[in-house]
């Protein structure tokens, strides 16, 4: 969370990429916000992702924002793993919350881990699958060894391994005989089942841990690894013509022609950056590219890998990744990069109508220019942010998604561009008829 507004008010207000390297697997990881007046970046985010941890608080379980984004990966089918955090708090209770999971989200909660110790006492977690434990032994969780479970702990921990057996061969169907022919089930079929369940959105395994002490994020990165699919795994990428009927498909392979989506705009000092997730083939720097939704041919004068608001230059980037590009001139929220001689339309995004207006006017007739400048930007940045002029009335509305959200957007006129406008509510034309 690298905004201002962010930092101040303590949540995730702008999804943020980065990249990082985890055995020998690249992770391409985005942050969304939680709170469901940001829902256009948690919408765009599933639309370009392959799968997703949806964190759960140990304390508080699943809440009403947390149905929200539920039902927005269930619309894209996104693989899922859970992770319940914060276990190290007071209150918190592991086994109620997937409790929770499975009767307000219907989803088919499978845990592969318990926790070992309970708020003040959580030590570490204990692996249902490899039937080992992590434990912790610092507080910043860097410093942790794997032992084998107490015989206090077993009988317990058994149970909850034949269960999360009996869970897993409900909907894996070679997993499903060899359970029934009683014949052993080794660590790496429980895998094996477990991968092909979590791809398939059959079930999502449930991991937890306290993040802020780095408790129980190893196991989860290796369950990233393990459980979530790469770009090969899920099903290729399908796509219209823009001038012929048909479903043209990608294979996410570096050999097929390129195929982009643009998922976000970002505005920056040094002009806009495009947020593009590549589909198949590769993009270099300085490549000329084809905007089929605009039909227009743009210029990539730069590529970057974000950290963050960091960025690191990079020359090509291929099927599967994440980056950010430099010099797109016409390209906005949705659109396709293809290139010229073999086209591909991607499926936009649709985001939900505006539910809260506000009025807004520049305080002096000089910060009118800076205000419509300021507007145009965060409307290209915003797809849930509009703004009209109401002929009626002569003010100009701004909506957006809620107070919380059109509130973050003032502060950022305010801020970033400066500009001086008083806000209020809109004027209503009242008129009257005999």
């Amino acid at each position: 969370d690298w905004m201002e507004e962010e930092q101040r008010r303590g949540i995730t207000i702008t999804a943020a990429a980065t990249t990082c390297f985890w055995r020998d697997c690249q992770i391409n990881i985005i942050d969304t916000p939680g709170h469901v007046d940001f829902t256009a970046e948690v919408e765009r985010s599933l639309r370009v992702l392959d799968g997703a941890i949806c964190v759960f608080c140990g304390v508080g379980g699943v809440e009403a924002q947390s149905e929200t984004v539920w039902r927005q990966a269930d619309k894209y089918r996104v693989p899922r793993l859970c992770f319940v955090n914060k276990m190290d708090r007071v209150g918190s209770d592991f086994l109620k919350v997937v409790e929770e999971i499975r009767a307000k989200l219907g989803a088919k909660a499978v845990p592969i881990q318990i926790p070992l110790g309970k708020e003040q006492d959580f030590k570490g977690c204990i692996d249902l699958v490899r039937m080992k434990v992590w434990l912790y032994q610092d507080e910043v969780g860097t410093g942790y060894e794997e032992v084998d479970i107490s015989q206090e702990h077993l009988p317990e921990v058994q149970k909850l391994r034949e269960e999360m057996i009996e869970r897993i061969a409900e909907e894996v169907d070679w997993f499903m005989e060899k359970y029934l022919r009683e014949e052993p089930i080794t660590e790496a079929d429980i895998k094996k089942a477990l991968r092909e369940g979590t791809i398939g959105v059959k079930f999502t395994p449930v991991l937890c841990g306290a993040a802020f002490k780095n408790k129980g994020v190893q196991p989860l990165l290796d369950a990233v690894c393990d459980y979530l699919p790469s770009p090969l795994d899920v099903p290729p990428v399908e796509g219209a013509h823009p001038e012929q009927e048909g479903t043209i498909t990608r294979k996410a392979s570096a050999d097929e022609p390129l195929a982009a989506l643009a998922f976000k705009i970002m505005s920056d000092k040094h002009g806009d950056l495009t947020y593009l997730r590549i589909y198949s083939g590769k993009l270099r720097s300085g490549q000329r590219v084809y905007n089929s939704r605009k039909n227009k041919i743009e210029l990539v004068s730069r590529l970057y890998r974000m950290h963050a608001n960091e960025r690191e230059q990079v020359e090509e980037v291929s099927a599967g990744d994440i980056a950010a590009a430099i010099g797109l001139k016409h390209t906005v929220t949705g659109d396709t990069l293809c290139e010229k001689r073999s086209l591909i339309l991607l499926e936009p995004m649709h985001f939900p109508e505006t539910v809260i207006s506000m009025a807004i006017e520049p305080k002096t007739q000089a910060e009118k220019e800076k205000l419509v400048y300021a507007l145009d930007k965060l409307k290209k940045e915003d797809p849930t942010f509009e703004t009209r002029m109401d002929e009626e009335t002569g003010q100009l509305i701004i909506s957006g998604m809620g107070e919380l959200h059109l509130e973050v957007l003032k502060n950022r006129m305010l801020r970033e561009y400066k500009v001086d406008a008083n806000v209020g509510t809109p004027k209503v034309a009242y008129k009257e008829t005999i």
